[in-house]
């Protein structure tokens, strides 16, 4: 298998500053931590007190432990308060929550105007068909098999873009760093590719 490298700072993957994000999917929280691999400066991660998962930090990309701070609010109502205030907490990089209901256009339209204020990138981690009109984009995020013991594979798909085009990559990421390949479809190309510099 053949891979294109792209550097940390490719926008290829890249969410639109000061809006909120929406992913969905089997894969949606490596999608999160490669976001927030990705964000400098305090990270805030919102879920249920009940949820029986949540992220731990030795599987944690390198460097994220120090700036991760965890929310557990007791019901929705208060979740979706975290998420506004801290979408307008001016030092946060990001903020990452998982709502168990899905999102009323009216709760979407405020934490848009929350991230605005603050000048905060948002990521919300639906369930399927639980997301908001009024998310900047919405991401399907599945793992995908691999034939090398050593890749771990991501297909990511933009489903939704309210300022441009819906696409789709399978994205090669170990999860320990900000860096990732592109794999590109089977049969793209027939001359031997470059090795990554």
């Amino acid at each position: 298998m053949r891979f294109e490298r792209f550097s940390g700072d490719d926008l290829t993957l890249s969410l639109a500053p000061a809006r909120v994000h929406e992913a969905m999917g089997r894969g949606r929280r490596a999608f999160a931590l490669f976001q927030a691999a990705r964000h400098p400066g305090p990270l805030i991660w919102i879920l249920p007190a009940h949820a029986p998962e949540m992220p731990m930090l030795a599987g944690l990309p390198q460097g994220l432990g120090a700036r991760l701070h965890l929310l557990r609010p007791a019901g929705e109502t208060d979740l979706l308060w975290c998420v506004e205030e801290a979408l307008r907490a001016a030092p946060v990089g990001l903020v990452i929550a998982e709502p168990e209901k899905p999102l009323s256009l009216t709760a979407g339209r405020r934490l848009q105007l929350a991230a605005e204020a603050g000048r905060t990138t948002g990521l919300m981690l639906i369930r399927q068909e639980a997301g908001s009109n009024a998310t900047q984009t919405r991401w399907a995020c599945e793992p995908q098999a691999s034939l090398g013991a050593d890749s771990t594979l991501h297909h990511w798909s933009r489903i939704k873009n309210k300022s441009g085009t819906c696409e789709s990559w399978v994205v090669n990421w170990h999860g320990a760093t900000a860096a990732f390949h592109l794999v590109p479809e089977a049969r793209q190309r027939h001359e031997p590719a470059e090795p990554p510099r």
